[in-house]
């Protein structure tokens, strides 16, 4: 990647529409855009315009006219990437695309990479590496809370966050230095029981950060919800009630679901991914049993277990469901588990006081849709959101969060060192160490080429 070469893309989703915005970055942006317009209304060449115009003209290649457009021209720094850019809204036809992409890179520009504009404006210091990564996820967001949390990053809510503590630690190394410097006159700069209360400040700071990380998780990748239960007993209907459409096939034939099937869901803000599975039971169908060995792989990468029983079986069945609920709770500890007594509008009894003694036991009627909010209240309540309606910093980034727990781990050494009073040039080594960990995240440092290439290869081509 030459990041001296002016780079071309198309900017809007691939595919026809009303218009299409073609996107230039680099020294020659404004030359090669120029070499292929001719104003609509006698106005002066791109060249000479100001930044921040917009100009109506053709996109000619020589003598043929490709399509009229809107010019938008940028000059650095005051860009996106920092760098000359042009953006040319054309009609959205595939072809005109193609071929105005064809005639731009005919006149000298390359075609960007996965992120490359982005990847410029952070080498360009138009933003940090934290709010850089919050572009890709603001672009995925599927839910307010991902929205939401990805427009405070982008901000550059948590880059503030991290320059505080940064600078403060900064301090005290560079005063510890400085003792090294003297460290024949025995004299201290750095005030040791500062030094402890600045530790103590910053360990609560990166580990309320790294916790966040558990509800960040949830907020950008969303809820796995796994249904589970015996053929028939409505996990399909189920699905279909809360996605509010026919989602799934529904039959009477058990073993219908042989294999998984997903769809999305966002409640309150937050994403919910649900999962129907195939039927759990035994069976000779080496199709169907290779479904059942999904849903357990299912159960294995959820959070959320949605055990379902069917109200008409009870009779015969009772006892088997408590099994199969003790069995999956002993297997899978650390999943919540909600029963659920679906087809409960066709119960001529009273439900049962051991399944109404079951932790989050819910009666419903999948089919009815009886029961189902009382179902979607409970999954909304199981997220703690008050970080985010208070809009505190969320660390929602995998490469953020080792970061900050790397730095936390060095952080701690500092304070056992500082306790055993061990020499300034040790001590330095930890603070060090913490920073350098702290400046990854946003870039503060030089960051390894590899770690950028990953980074911004996540990235649509055109941003």
């Amino acid at each position: 990647m030459n990041i001296q070469d002016t780079i071309v893309a198309l900017a809007t989703a691939n595919g026809a529409g009303a218009i299409a915005v073609i996107r230039l970055s680099g020294e020659n942006a404004i030359h090669i855009a120029n070499s292929v317009f001719k104003s609509a209304v006698n106005e002066k060449a791109l060249v000479e315009k100001n930044s921040h115009t917009i100009s109506l003209g053709d996109v000619v290649d020589g003598e043929r006219i490709l399509d009229r457009a809107l010019f938008s021209v940028f000059k650095n720094p005051h860009s996106y990437t920092g760098e000359n850019v042009v953006e040319i809204s054309c009609h959205g036809s595939v072809f005109i695309q193609q071929q105005v992409l064809q005639l731009l890179i005919k006149k000298g520009a390359r075609m960007a990479t996965a992120g490359e504009f982005t990847m410029r404006a952070y080498l360009n210091g138009k933003m940090d590496l934290a709010q850089a990564e919050a572009v890709a996820d603001l672009i995925a967001a599927n839910s307010d809370a991902s929205h939401q949390n990805a427009m405070q990053q982008m901000r550059g809510g948590f880059s503030n966050d991290l320059q505080d503590l940064r600078e403060q630690l900064i301090h005290f190394a560079a005063m510890i230095e400085l003792e090294l410097d003297f460290s024949e006159e025995d004299v201290e700069f750095a005030d040791r029981s500062e030094l402890h209360e600045l530790l103590h400040k910053l360990e609560k700071a990166l580990k309320y950060l790294s916790d966040s990380f558990s509800l960040g998780n949830v907020i950008k990748e969303g809820i796995p919800v796994a249904i589970v239960g015996e053929p028939n007993v409505g996990k399909s209907t189920l699905l279909n009630a809360l996605l509010n459409e026919e989602r799934a096939i529904v039959s009477d034939i058990e073993g219908t679901t042989r294999d998984t099937i997903e769809d999305e869901l966002v409640l309150d803000g937050i994403c919910y991914r649900f999962i129907d599975t195939a039927g759990i039971r035994k069976t000779a169908d080496t199709i169907e049993s290779i479904g059942i060995q999904k849903t357990y792989e299912k159960i294995a990468s959820s959070r959320v277990v949605l055990y379902m029983m069917d109200a008409q079986r009870l009779h015969n069945k009772q006892s088997e469901y408590l099994e199969e609920i003790q069995k999956i709770a002993k297997k899978y500890p650390d999943k919540l588990l909600i029963p659920i007594l679906n087809k409960v509008d066709a119960l001529e009894k009273e439900i049962p006081t051991e399944l109404q003694n079951l932790s989050h036991f819910i009666a419903l009627s999948a089919k009815q849709k009886q029961g189902v909010e009382k179902l979607t209240h409970l999954l909304i309540s199981l997220v703690e959101k008050g970080a985010l309606t208070n809009n505190d910093t969320i660390v929602t980034n995998s490469r953020h969060y080792e970061a900050l727990t790397q730095a936390l781990d060095f952080i701690r050494k500092t304070q056992e060192g500082l306790q055993l009073q061990i020499p300034g040039d040790l001590l330095a080594m930890d603070i060090r160490q913490s920073l350098h960990y702290l400046g990854t995240i946003t870039g503060n440092i030089d960051v390894d080429e590899d770690i950028l290439g990953k980074i911004f290869s996540s990235f649509c081509i055109g941003k």
